[in-house]
């Protein structure tokens, strides 16, 4: 009689523990995709918001046609607005590559010259958000970059995988080029080993 009255109470306290655990997992998995969802949407507004200010950019470029020194720019700021048109793709770009940056857009690189300058324009991105595009794009696709004095277009003429220290991809260059990079593969799980980098020329 007490086995099978210990037993039940074992047996008790185990649909006790899974219930909980079930409950436990359930709240776990709804904070989690409750996270995800209000990140996206941060991004998204972010988004929307900066495009606006670039538009607002290039009406006063318009208003006031006359040469400016070159701008100082920090961390976040609005640099312009990248696409590619055949892979129905538009992200904004913004000023840095520090992680809360990169939530928000894709970054300009330090050091490599400013989108609508002269020179290698590098520009980088996380590819489990914007870039992960890249995946698809090829050779001669064209690469739009607006910013509030214009669009330059580039066209792709090679793409690279290479290691995370090669910093002669973004090297200053006299040709005027686009240098996109992300981390490779894109599908890979933690941090990836290798960079997947798209270069293009201005056309």
């Amino acid at each position: 009689m007490t086995g099978t009255t210990q037993r039940e109470r074992f047996a008790d306290h185990a649909r006790r523990f899974l219930r909980w655990t079930r409950r436990l997992f359930l709240i776990t998995g709804i904070l989690a995709i409750s996270y995800v969802a209000l990140t996206l949407l941060n991004a998204r507004l972010y988004q929307d918001a900066a495009s606006h200010v670039l538009e607002q950019q290039m009406h006063a470029d318009e208003q006031h046609a006359v040469s400016r020194s070159k701008p100082t720019v920090k961390e976040g700021d609005t640099l312009g607005k990248m696409e590619i048109p055949r892979l129905g793709f538009s992200v904004v770009v913004l000023q840095g590559t520090t992680s809360k940056t990169l939530l928000l857009g894709v970054g300009h690189i330090e050091g490599t010259a400013l989108p609508g300058e002269a020179g290698n324009i590098g520009i980088a991105g996380h590819r489990d958000t914007y870039f992960r595009v890249l995946k698809d794009i090829r050779a001669n696709d064209e690469i739009r970059l607006q910013t509030a004095s214009g669009i330059s277009s580039y066209e792709v003429d090679w793409i690279q995988i290479t290691d995370p220290g090669d910093g002669g991809i973004v090297a200053n260059s006299n040709e005027s080029a686009l240098t996109l990079v992300t981390c490779y593969p894109f599908h890979y799980i933690g941090a990836a080993p290798e960079r997947f980098v798209v270069h293009a020329h201005r056309q």
